[in-house]
């Protein structure tokens, strides 16, 4: 693998109990900004799968050819392998890694819990769209990065400095307009972790999930992080929160 950024390494684990945790990075992102949350899980005895997503965790450019499907392959892969030596599986989402958990959530009711911290969720206005397509027939490829919304001046998410607007077209019609009208039909327990002041994706979205999921909500809110709230001043909070919900629908 190319120029893999440092701390952007995937992550797999044979945990000491019979229980098993997915853990998916965001958009533009890489495995750095979600590894509190996978160590915590695997303290607590469970098998651990932690991907790297396609044309993610190295340069920009790696990303520009990649669509939501790539993504989500990732993502199914590591199920699939975490599945196979796990009794009962959780899966833990941050940002884009939320729409991936809700779109696995989707496929396979058979997944005991899932976790969604400041997760996409919505389908992007039509002139948000257009103003994206425009963009990108107009020749630009991509605009200002999105990462390392943190309110921790001391914390750092290693995210790619730029959005590259093709994979970014392809999340939002590719993966979340399709997922957007599947949220009724999900019963599994979902835990949802969201930031007030998230400058990525909108609070809104959190609640357009929690107001049409189809199965049980547990809410709670991050008053004091940003979008990576999984790298900033609510971390424990998540952590401590993830781990007792995973044991629970696990049980």
């Amino acid at each position: 693998m190319t120029n893999l950024i440092p701390g952007a390494e995937p992550w797999s684990h044979h945990g000491e109990g019979p229980h098993g945790a997915l853990v998916v990075h965001g958009f533009t992102g890489n495995p750095g900004s979600m590894r509190g949350v996978a160590e915590a899980l695997a303290a607590a005895g469970f098998h651990v799968e932690m991907p790297l997503l396609p044309g993610h965790g190295t340069t920009v450019d790696d990303m520009m050819p990649t669509r939501w499907a790539d993504w989500h392959g990732g993502a199914e892969a590591a199920y699939q392998a975490l599945a196979a030596r796990s009794e009962k599986v959780v899966v833990v989402g941050l940002s884009m890694g939320g729409a991936l958990t809700l779109r696995l959530g989707a496929d396979h009711p058979e997944i005991a819990g899932l976790v969604c911290i400041n997760p996409a969720t919505q389908p992007q206005a039509p002139e948000v769209v257009e103003m994206i397509q425009g963009m990108i027939d107009g020749g630009t490829d991509s605009m200002p990065a999105i990462g390392s919304d943190i309110a921790d001046p001391d914390a750092h998410e290693s995210a790619y400095e730029a959005t590259p607007l093709a994979p970014l077209l392809s999340l939002v019609q590719d993966g979340l307009a399709p997922l957007a009208t599947e949220y009724p039909r999900i019963t599994i327990p979902l835990l949802l972790l969201n930031s007030p002041n998230d400058h990525v994706v909108e609070p809104a979205q959190g609640d357009f999930l929690a107001e049409h999921y189809g199965g049980p909500v547990e809410r709670v809110m991050l008053e004091r992080s940003y979008h990576v709230a999984t790298q900033d001043y609510d971390k424990e909070l998540i952590f401590d929160r993830t781990v007792a919900f995973a044991q629970r629908v696990t049980a």
